[in-house]
């Protein structure tokens, strides 16, 4: 086994980082994702015990390699091929990072009034 060959967009599709392995390589090419400072490409062989920092759009991780996984699993499967080394002050930018992003869905109850609440405004604007 310690001859396996697993590139780290493949692993990294694999342990759910990413949602498909374009988006691994993609992330591998433009610099998003690093092994000892240095940006990565995509068809770098991943080894056990490594250790890599990535960037997703959702948030920083800090990951290190404990088995190599070929197909993608289930999370609570995946979890478990590594480790997660994310800093607490990463941990706390992606918090919030994650309240202050907009998802573009409208929240129950806000926006367009209801028919009973348009005729208060009404009856308001006309007073």
């Amino acid at each position: 086994m310690e001859n396996e060959k697993l590139r780290i967009d493949k692993y990294l599709w694999a342990i759910r980082i990413f949602k498909t392995r374009a988006q691994a390589a993609d992330a591998c090419d433009s610099g998003r994702v690093k092994w000892n400072e240095n940006s990565v490409k995509a068809s770098k062989q991943v080894h056990i015990g490594e250790q890599y920092d990535i960037r997703t759009p959702d948030r920083k991780w800090t990951i290190k390699v404990t088995g190599l996984l070929h197909n993608r699993k289930a999370y609570s499967e995946a979890i478990n091929f590594y480790e997660d080394l994310t800093p607490e002050e990463d941990l706390d930018f992606n918090k919030s990072q994650a309240s202050s992003f907009y998802t573009g869905k409208r929240l129950s109850k806000v926006g367009r009034p209801t028919k009973l609440q348009r005729r208060d405004l009404d009856d308001f604007m006309d007073n």
